[in-house]
């Protein structure tokens, strides 16, 4: 079976001892330089893996972590040059995007985008390790390649991978970003790569262009399960309006609703989180356990995008609630 690490209380303890409120977003401190963090934990550390630099080892994927879940520091990227077939399969890409972790029988699966910007010629790939820590002597990223990929004649873009396991332990992949919106595969274990090649399931679509809605992730609660989406503009500094909106089913698959019953394939989506202050155009998100992960672009910091872990509440009727 698949962990979602629900350490949640290592973590809260750790923040009453920095003092940051339990009500809004941690006091986190040290490199928080990342977008599209993806939060786990391993042997009592925690990790952020994030969208790779351009200019810093070839554009792979960056790894931070931490002690206690507030002070953070950088440890590298996931490889120091990227797979040769990436290159040779998709010309022009600088770096790899909006990595997604998971943990499944004592193996690690990092799935991560690699995309032309601005079209919808791109690829999930996977790679898997056995331990997140970079001084194991048995730590090594093994490439196992192609999971899902797009072209100009499809109608959707393969980025963005969200992993989740139905009730009966089959993992399913959600994915998307524009194009028709966001869609869903079924995968199998333990390769961690599609299980057909059916038509890709519909969760959840704007209708109008640009079709801005991006980033799944889905998580289980109480029996429900809730598609966590970012939508409008991302990438743009102080002037992205990127902003997370949540939808629920009873299964991964769907259909998906918002709080006042609109579909998410209907454009419907119950507010999350938005700008607030300094703090702009958060998304990208990542749920683990009661804390959303997002990045967000820093007004002080010339729209400099960082890290933001805030806790989930949920109220009386099963919905998430998030505060700055």
């Amino acid at each position: 079976m698949m962990r979602r690490l629900s350490a949640v209380a290592v973590l809260a303890a750790a923040l009453v001892v920095s003092g940051c409120s339990a009500g809004g977003a941690r006091d986190v401190s040290g490199d928080l330089a990342t977008h599209d963090p993806a939060l786990v934990q391993e042997d009592g550390v925690w990790y952020v893996y994030s969208t790779g630099n351009g200019t810093v080892s070839d554009g792979n994927v960056q790894i931070r972590s931490s002690r206690d879940g507030v002070d953070w520091r950088y440890r590298g990227e996931v490889w120091d040059d990227k797979p040769e077939w990436i290159g040779e399969r998709l010309r022009g890409v600088d770096n790899l995007w909006a990595p997604e972790l998971v943990e499944h029988d004592g193996t690690w699966y990092l799935y991560y985008s690699a995309s032309v910007f601005g079209k919808n010629t791109s690829v999930i790939a996977l790679a898997t390790n056995v331990t997140l820590a970079p001084d194991d002597p048995d730590y090594e990223w093994v490439d196992q390649g192609v999971v899902m990929e797009s072209d100009a004649g499809d109608d959707f873009n393969a980025i963005d991978a969200g992993i989740v396991e139905d009730a009966e332990g089959t993992p399913w992949m959600a994915f998307g970003s524009f194009w028709s919106g966001i869609r869903m595969v079924e995968l199998e274990w333990p390769s961690g790569k599609r299980a057909d090649d059916a038509e890709p399931l519909r969760l959840a679509d704007r209708r109008t262009p640009p079709n801005a809605i991006e980033a799944p992730y889905i998580v289980e609660h109480d029996g429900d399960y809730f598609l966590f989406v970012s939508r409008d503009s991302c990438c743009q500094g102080v002037k992205s309006t990127y902003n997370v909106a949540v939808g629920r089913a009873d299964a991964p698959q769907g259909p998906y609703l918002d709080r006042d019953g609109v579909p998410l394939l209907e454009d419907g989506g119950t507010p999350v989180l938005a700008g607030e202050g300094a703090r702009i155009g958060p998304g990208g998100q990542f749920v683990f356990g009661d804390t959303l992960a997002v990045h967000y672009y820093d007004a002080e910091l010339g729209g400099a995008f960082q890290l933001a872990l805030l806790p989930i509440t949920w109220d009386a009727d099963g919905w998430p609630t998030v505060h700055w």
